[in-house]
């Protein structure tokens, strides 16, 4: 899992999850509370995701989506930015999938305020106070 690489001598909670075949941000945190609270429909933590999925959408389909953005074109596929609040269980795949386009690639650009950055498939960095401050702040959680 997630946590194989990471430290064991303190309880972690991976905040969402990521499926086998998508990729990018996942957080991590030894604050349960904030988890819960980032996790949790109720406090609507934005994040945001990057789907490549196959044929060209339509205007229609755009709207159907609401929150979909062209960002891109690529032979056989389209680039969509979505942001989502609730994070129902394969919420994007199944959005695409019901607008007619399966989605060949999936990645979590944003989780809240925090960003990959420069990161890698498999690296990890610690969050900035300020992030981690953006956070707790987003789901009612004043430190």
């Amino acid at each position: 899992t997630v946590l194989d690489d990471l430290p064991d001598d303190v309880r972690l909670y991976p905040v969402g999850r990521l499926d086998l075949n998508t990729s990018g941000a996942l957080l991590v945190t030894n604050d349960g509370e904030l988890a819960h609270r980032l996790m949790h429909p109720s406090y609507r933590v934005p994040k945001l995701y990057e789907a490549l999925v196959e044929g060209r959408v339509s205007a229609a389909g755009l709207r159907a989506l609401r929150d979909g953005v062209l960002l891109d074109e690529q032979p056989g596929g389209t680039w969509l930015s979505i942001e989502i609040a609730e994070g129902r269980n394969r919420q994007v795949r199944r959005m695409c999938e019901a607008i007619g386009h399966r989605v060949q690639r999936l990645h979590r650009a944003r989780y809240g305020a925090v960003t990959l950055g420069r990161l890698t498939r498999g690296q990890w960095r610690a969050l900035t106070p300020q992030e981690l401050h953006r956070l707790a702040k987003s789901v009612g959680l004043e430190r």
